[in-house]
C-alpha cells in the first residue's frame, strides 16, 4: 500500500495513467486559467460584450436601489440621448464589419438541445456534486447540472465556487446553474461561463428557498421582481450563443401561485426549457407537488418545453406524470434520485428494482472512489468525501427495499417505521441515526477524527 517512492514522489501506474490519458470520458473539465483568475480578480476582464448589452439596458430604463424595481427615463433625457446618437447613425461605413464578436446571435441561430423524453437529474446544492453526478450518469441520467453557483462569487473569482462549474467527461449533455439578483451581475456571469467553461447551457435559478438568497431578491425572490427577471433574461440571452434555460418554483407563498404569469414572456424571451417545481417558497418540500398547476404552465409556455419536477420516486410515479399531464415535456428528477440514485434505469426499464444491501454498499464505495479522485486522497480530502458521504447517507436511508413493501411503489413522503432488514447491512443502511452513517463512512474512508460531530445540512432526518 506504498503510495509514494524513495525520492518522495507520488507512485504512478503507467498502465492506468496511459487509460486514464486515451479516455477522454475519465477527464473533469472546465478549469479556469491563470490568466482569466487574476483578471477576474483584478477586475480587467474584457467584459465589452455584456456592457454593450447592459448599455442598451441603462438608456431604456435606471435601477432604484430602494424599492427594488426600475423607472422609466423621461422623454428628455430620450431626446438628449437621440441628438447624441445622431452623428454616429449619420456616419457612413465602409469595408467589413470588425467587431464580429459584439453581433448579437439570434435566438434562432443558437445552439438547438432536443429537450423531449429526456431525465433530468436535479442541480442539488452540496449533495449534488460531480462524483453523485457520475453515479447518476451511469444509472441512466440524460441531462446533469452543477449545484447552484452565486454570480456575485463567480464574478471575484472565489475557487470554492468555481468548483461548482467542474465537468466530468462522462457528462454529455451538461448546464451551470447560476443564482443573482440584478442583470448586471449575472449578464457578466453568463459571458465568463460561456467564453471559459464547456457548458451546453446556462440555468437561472428562480426556485431556491433559502432565507439568505431570498432575502437578497435572487433565487425565489425574483418571482416577485418581474421586471427586473425579464431585464436578467433578456440580457443573459443577448450574450449567449448556448441555450438559457430556468427553473422555478410555483411561487413565493402557499396559495398565491405565480409561475404562470411568466410563461409567456419567457417563452418570447427565447428561454429554452422551463422547469417548473410543483411547490411554493413557503411550502419547501412539504406536502405534494401541484402536477395540475406544472401541466397549466406547459400549457401556457408553448412552444417551449416544460419539465416537471416534485416527488418523483418510481417508474411508476414518471408514467403517471406522462400519461396525465401530456404537454409536459419530460421530468427532473431531485430526491428521488438521492434516496435511490439507480431510479433512471427503473424508469427507462419501466421495472422495480429489488436492489440488495451489498449492491447498494458497493454504490457508496464507487462514491467514495469518486470522491477520492475528485476532491484528493489526503487527509482534507478524505474529510471531504466523508462530509459529502454523509450528506447523501441522510437521504440514502430512506429508500426501502421492495421486497419488505406490502404495496409498492414507495411514495417519497411516507415514513415507514423502525424495520429490521433482511441482512444486518440492509438494518444499518436503513437506519436514521447519524452515528450509524458514520460507522458506514468508518466502514469505507477509516476512522473519524477525535471530535468528530455531523449534522445533515439538508436536516433530512429532522422528520423524526
Amino acid at each position: 500500500s506504498q503510495h509514494i517512492t524513495s525520492e518522495g514522489k507520488n507512485m504512478v501506474n503507467k498502465t492506468l495513467f496511459e487509460k486514464w490519458l486515451n479516455d477522454k470520458t475519465l477527464h473533469t473539465i472546465n478549469s479556469i486559467s491563470k490568466q482569466v483568475q487574476t483578471d477576474l480578480r483584478k477586475r480587467t476582464y474584457d467584459f465589452k460584450k455584456s456592457e454593450m448589452v447592459l448599455a442598451g439596458l441603462d438608456k431604456r430604463v435606471r435601477f432604484n436601489k430602494n424599492l427594488g424595481g426600475i423607472e422609466k427615463v423621461t422623454d428628455e433625457k430620450k431626446s438628449h440621448e437621440n441628438e447624441e446618437n445622431v452623428s454616429l447613425e449619420n456616419e457612413s461605413k465602409l469595408g467589413p464589419v470588425e467587431d464580429t464578436d459584439l453581433i448579437k446571435v439570434r435566438f434562432e441561430e443558437k445552439k438547438k438541445i432536443n429537450w423531449d423524453n429526456k431525465l433530468y437529474l436535479s442541480p442539488l446544492t452540496t449533495v449534488g456534486n460531480l462524483p453523485f453526478r457520475r453515479i447518476c450518469k451511469e444509472f441512466g441520467a440524460d441531462i446533469t447540472c452543477g449545484e447552484m453557483s452565486l454570480a456575485s462569487s463567480l464574478l471575484q473569482m472565489k475557487t470554492p465556487e468555481w468548483a461548482l462549474t467542474k465537468r466530468h467527461g462522462s457528462e454529455d449533455l451538461f448546464g451551470v446553474q447560476v443564482c443573482g439578483n440584478n442583470p448586471f451581475v449575472l449578464t457578466r456571469c453568463a459571458q465568463v461561463l460561456q467564453e471559459q467553461t464547456q457548458v451546453d447551457f446556462i440555468d437561472v435559478n428562480l426556485g431556491c428557498p433559502i432565507d439568505l438568497i431570498y432575502h437578497q431578491g435572487a433565487g425565489s425572490g425574483l418571482l416577485g421582481r418581474k421586471i427586473k427577471l425579464f431585464s436578467i433574461i433578456k440580457t443573459m440571452n443577448s450574450v449567449m450563443e448556448i441555450p438559457l434555460t430556468v427553473k422555478t418554483r410555483v411561487g413565493i407563498y402557499n396559495c398565491k401561485n405565480v409561475a404562470h404569469e411568466f410563461m409567456g414572456k419567457f417563452s418570447e424571451l427565447g428561454v429554452s426549457l422551463i422547469t417548473v417545481h410543483g411547490r411554493s417558497r413557503e411550502q419547501r418540500y412539504t406536502k405534494s407537488a401541484d402536477w395540475d398547476y406544472i401541466e397549466k404552465c406547459a400549457q401556457l409556455a408553448k412552444p417551449t418545453p416544460v419539465f416537471g419536477n416534485g416527488d418523483i420516486l418510481s417508474f411508476e410515479d414518471y408514467q403517471y406524470a406522462k400519461s396525465n399531464y401530456p404537454s409536459i415535456s419530460g421530468c427532473m428528477i431531485g430526491r428521488g434520485a438521492l434516496i435511490k440514485p439507480w431510479i433512471f434505469t427503473e424508469i427507462k426499464e419501466q421495472k422495480n428494482i429489488d436492489i440488495s444491501s451489498k449492491e447498494r454498499f458497493d454504490i457508496v464505495q464507487k462514491y467514495v472512489n469518486y470522491g477520492l479522485e475528485h476532491w484528493g486522497s489526503d487527509t482534507m480530502g478524505v474529510e471531504n468525501t466523508r462530509r459529502f458521504l454523509l450528506e447523501w447517507l441522510s437521504f440514502l436511508h430512506r429508500y426501502i427495499p421492495v421486497g419488505l413493501l406490502e404495496y409498492p411503489p414507495q411514495k417519497i413522503n411516507d415514513r415507514p417505521p423502525a424495520y429490521k432488514g433482511r441482512d444486518d447491512l440492509e438494518t444499518l443502511m436503513a437506519s436514521s441515526n447519524c452515528n450509524d452513517w458514520i460507522k458506514i463512512s468508518e466502514m469505507l474512508l477509516g476512522p473519524v477524527p477525535e471530535g468528530f460531530h455531523f449534522l445533515p445540512k439538508h436536516k433530512a432526518n429532522s422528520w423524526k
